[in-house]
């Protein structure tokens, strides 16, 4: 049954694909594909529920496979539901011109795509599908604009993913000779061909997810797609690649040594630190999303990382229990991700910029859209008793496990990766409390922000949901941490786990505390009615509040800037102003720079520009050119046969 729902799903979303494109019928495909990966998603969530299977099992044969098992169920109800509302929210973001049409068909072929992955059981169908997760994206940006920012970022995202991308390639290639498909029986322990899987998995499906310091592409991309394709991209795309590497060093490869974990520890903790560190110093909310979403995978690998860890010390329960904070993490993280990059898409299309210095005053004006992206704040910071909290406080009983298990390198390890994220959360809160005081409160500081207005209802509605969402698993995250364990290819035990607490996981005292908050909410909204505060002034010593007075996003992070400025390089520039000898005006400019971007990757790309400028000077167009470079070729190959090079 769950197959043939499946099927009919994919065929829904592939009919609204088709409809996009036609301007007449613009909203009702989109809203067809919004209803079609929502199929996908029940069909993902009731096989994942009853424990069922169906399909293909891996194979390393050319034929073209499908199957869903446990680990794909769970994914596929990812998608569902994070692409449905994304999918509603598209049918008023986008407007049925020429670009908003081919964008909501490219959108059907992409939610297709994803699910393709997923499903995939042969090598080669996965590996297609790989690619085209890649460049549908790319697509996409290029359609809906086609500036030379645009047309750059995209270069250097595809030139990026491409490259990185043939480690996915090795990993997946490599696997399926070696006949790894059946659960890494067929690899001895600590070869050499296990860990070079293992390693080039890092290596392609790292760059996908947007591990540090292979996370270039991201910050540059997200923030110049259109509001769904960014929820989608961060949302679905980069956990896909999340379920590439849970499927390959857990599921393939069987015990992993024990270094391969905690280099995924290591990788987790600089992503988590790192990602927080440059969000809380960006100054476009987009782009503070962006450097968010490093963060959090991140957060996911450290739960991977711990469960690697633990299972090659033998602590089968506790590393299953790891893979669940993992894959919690991996969900909560596609909501409220997706949810906050809704809400900023909305934030725009209202006021035009999202400068955080640009806005202010917002929840007043568009109260339901300010409140469901409060709500999205408050879970990526790790607030109880939302998801973000549940996940991450999960993956913190898994970290504090690890050295209690293993020896004094991976203790210390774990003990790192445990500071890691203690520190991760309080700076996610810090940057929280920016974004919220800039965007959500105080006084508008542009007329266009005073005059800005509630989205339309299908965008309201679809950032509630994602709300919505964001408290349940908030609430009971309980009801999935056992179905999430049980994904492990090893037997665990973690309902009997002694010492297993889970603050929010649908304890009774839990419930009952957000059941009696919501009647209190509820009884104070209807005590209040229609009646709205009168606006009064903000106390400024007896001063008139001015524009110029306001705190801005350099003064929120201004402290936490000289602390680290030994190690960030901060950037500032100040110019005096003088007329007769008097200072009329100080201007100040300051920027926190992309140490890895200017230190790594930029030279490496002005280099490939450079070598690519020199040999495009050997296509002259002429024809006695080319025979002679043939004739040159095959004079050095003759030497290099005659001097014993080639055998």
């Amino acid at each position: 049954m769950s197959s043939a729902l499946l099927l009919v799903a994919f065929a829904v979303v592939a009919v609204g694909a088709v409809g996009a494109g036609v301007r007449a019928a613009f909203r009702l495909g989109l809203r067809t594909q919004a209803v079609g990966v929502l199929l996908i998603g029940v069909a993902g969530t009731w096989m994942f529920a009853a424990q069922t299977s169906s399909g293909s099992a891996f194979s390393s044969t050319l034929d073209v496979r499908f199957g869903v098992d446990g680990l794909t169920a769970f994914f596929l109800a990812t998608l569902g539901i994070v692409g449905a509302p994304a999918l509603l929210f598209a049918t008023r973001y986008l407007e049925p011109t020429r670009r908003g049409r081919a964008t909501a068909g490219l959108l059907g072929a992409f939610m297709l795509t994803l699910a393709e992955v997923l499903c995939a059981r042969d090598p080669l169908t996965f590996l297609a599908g790989w690619e085209l997760m890649t460049l549908l994206p790319a697509a996409m940006i290029l359609v809906s604009r086609s500036d030379t920012t645009a047309r750059e970022t995209v270069f250097l995202y595809v030139a990026l993913t491409h490259l990185a991308g043939a480690g996915t390639w090795i990993a997946v290639l490599l696997a399926a000779h070696a006949g790894a498909f059946g659960g890494g029986t067929a690899l001895a322990h600590g070869s050499g061909l296990q860990i070079g899987i293992a390693v080039a998995a890092l290596l392609g499906m790292g760059t996908k997810a947007g591990v540090m310091p292979l996370h270039t592409w991201l910050p540059r991309a997200h923030p110049i797609a259109p509001a769904p394709v960014s929820a989608l991209m961060s949302g679905v795309m980069i956990k896909v690649a999340i379920y590439g590497l849970v499927r390959v060093l857990v599921d393939w490869l069987g015990v992993l040594p024990l270094w391969i974990g905690v280099l995924v520890l290591a990788l987790g903790a600089f992503s988590a630190v790192g990602g927080v560190v440059y969000a809380i110093f960006q100054h476009d909310l987009k782009r503070l999303l962006a450097f968010h979403s490093i963060e959090n995978i991140g957060i996911i690998l450290l739960g991977l990382g711990a469960c690697l860890v633990l299972r090659a010390r033998g602590a089968d329960t506790w590393a299953a229990l790891a893979l669940a904070a993992a894959l919690l993490h991996t969900l909560n993280h596609a909501i409220f991700k997706a949810l906050l990059f809704l809400g900023a898409g909305s934030f725009e299309r209202a006021v035009g910029s999202l400068e955080l210095d640009k806005l202010g005053g917002l929840l007043r004006r568009m109260p339901w859209t300010g409140g469901a992206f409060l709500v999205g704040a408050m879970a990526i910071a790790g607030l109880p008793p939302l998801n973000g909290f549940a996940s991450e406080w999960l993956t913190l009983q898994a970290l504090v496990h690890v050295p209690a298990y293993g020896g004094i390198g991976d203790g210390v390890a774990g003990a790192v990766a445990l500071a890691a994220l203690a520190a991760t959360a309080a700076l996610a809160v810090l940057c929280f409390v920016k974004v919220v005081g800039l965007v959500l409160l105080g006084p508008p500081r542009r007329p266009e922000v005073a005059a800005a207005t509630e989205v339309p209802k299908a965008m309201r509605t679809a950032m509630l949901l994602l709300a919505a969402a964001c408290v349940v698993l908030g609430v009971a995250p309980g009801l999935l941490v056992g179905r999430l364990s049980g994904l492990a290819p090893w037997p665990s035990h973690i309902a009997t786990t002694a010492g297993l607490q889970l603050p929010g996981t649908g304890s009774l005292p839990t419930v009952a505390l957000v059941l009696v908050l919501g009647v209190l909410t509820g009884a104070f909204a209807l005590a209040r009615g229609r009646r709205v505060a009168a606006a009064a002034p903000t106390w400024a010593c007896g001063q008139l509040v001015q524009p110029q007075l306001l705190w801005t996003s350099a003064g929120f992070t201004k402290p936490l800037r000289l602390v680290l400025e030994s190690v960030l390089r901060p950037q500032r520039e100040i110019e005096i102003h003088e007329r007769s000898g008097l200072v009329q005006e100080i201007s100040y400019s300051g920027r926190v720079p992309h140490l890895l971007d200017e230190r790594l990757y930029l030279p490496v790309v002005r280099l490939a520009l450079a070598a690519a400028g020199q040999a495009r000077r050997l296509q002259t167009g002429h024809l006695g050119t080319y025979v002679a470079y043939l004739i040159a070729l095959v004079v050095v190959l003759l030497a290099a046969v005659k001097a014993g090079v080639i055998g």
